[in-house]
């Protein structure tokens, strides 16, 4: 394997999303962006209960790219504009692909309220290209269970989307995009297979990791990287039980305008889009 060299080595500082304090190491001022990748958000482990409840968004709208939930622990309800009530738990993801408007909520289960428990996950926003920003919108979701996995010495892959040595991901992705948990153990090791067309991260969610045999990542010092594309992959040699979020994607290379929950290619379209909101064109929840 030709190892794909390292480009940028980054923290993950917190942020505020009103009230919720979370990570973002994209944007960060080391990472501005990685296409197709626009915005990254690790967020908890909260302590849920009928007291505290800090993780409950009402419905909001989405444009133009697809706002991704990796659960990491807990339980988490969906509603969107489509129709969809769906619960994910921890391992498992839910995949919108927002196109020209989706109306959705998010929040830890009233059950899981009710019996209290740590709730934490990744918000990814992705990027769509202009010949896609206005489809029609969908929505997947995948436990766990339904996901392909490769054993590894030392530890567990397990495909999210697209391929890894050969296996498929369950979910179907409007772009070339790879996207894997990694649960590896003390001295376990494991090469990671990136296509040549496909710019790679890698997110550190806990534990402590050797990259390439030459940069250490370990929680609460560094937890990203991304990889210039100059090879066909990298290595992973843990010093610690450690949790990872591998992401590869073809660069998709247009203008972006992020403007709230919007992102289009212009300014004059993400000026649309809330028009299109306020008039009611997304849909809406009852």
């Amino acid at each position: 394997m030709k190892k794909n060299s390292i480009k940028y080595l980054s923290n993950s500082p917190f942020t505020m999303m009103g009230p919720i304090e979370l990570r973002q190491p994209i944007p960060s001022r080391n990472i501005q962006r990685a296409d197709p990748f626009l915005l990254l958000h690790h967020y908890g482990p909260y302590s849920i209960s009928k007291e505290s409840n800090p993780f409950d968004l009402g419905a909001h709208p989405h444009r133009g790219f697809e706002p991704i939930t990796f659960l990491i622990q807990g339980e988490q309800k969906h509603r969107d504009s489509l129709g969809n009530v769906q619960t994910i738990k921890s391992g498992g993801v839910q995949w919108i692909t927002s196109g020209k408007g989706i109306f959705h909520a998010e929040g830890p289960t009233p059950e899981f309220v009710e019996k209290g428990g740590e709730l934490e996950g990744i918000q990814l926003w992705l990027n769509l290209p202009r010949s896609k920003k206005m489809m029609e919108p969908n929505y997947q979701q995948a436990d766990v269970e339904q996901m392909e996995t490769i054993v590894f010495n030392g530890g567990v892959l397990t495909i999210v989307a697209g391929e890894q040595k050969g296996k498929q991901g369950v979910i179907q992705t409007q772009t070339s995009v790879n996207a894997f948990w990694i649960d590896i153990e003390k001295e376990g090791e494991i090469e990671v297979e990136i296509p040549t067309n496909q710019d790679a991260l890698l997110y550190l969610i806990k534990g402590d990791v050797l990259v390439n045999a030459s940069e250490n990542l370990k929680y609460g010092e560094t937890a990203m990287v991304t990889f210039n594309n100059d090879g066909d992959g990298f290595t992973l040699k843990a010093n610690q039980v450690s949790k990872l979020l591998v992401l590869s994607g073809e660069p998709i290379d247009e203008p972006v305008v992020m403007e709230g929950p919007f992102v289009m290619n212009t300014r004059r379209e993400t000026t649309q889009a809330f028009m299109d909101y306020q008039q009611g064109v997304m849909g809406s929840l009852t």
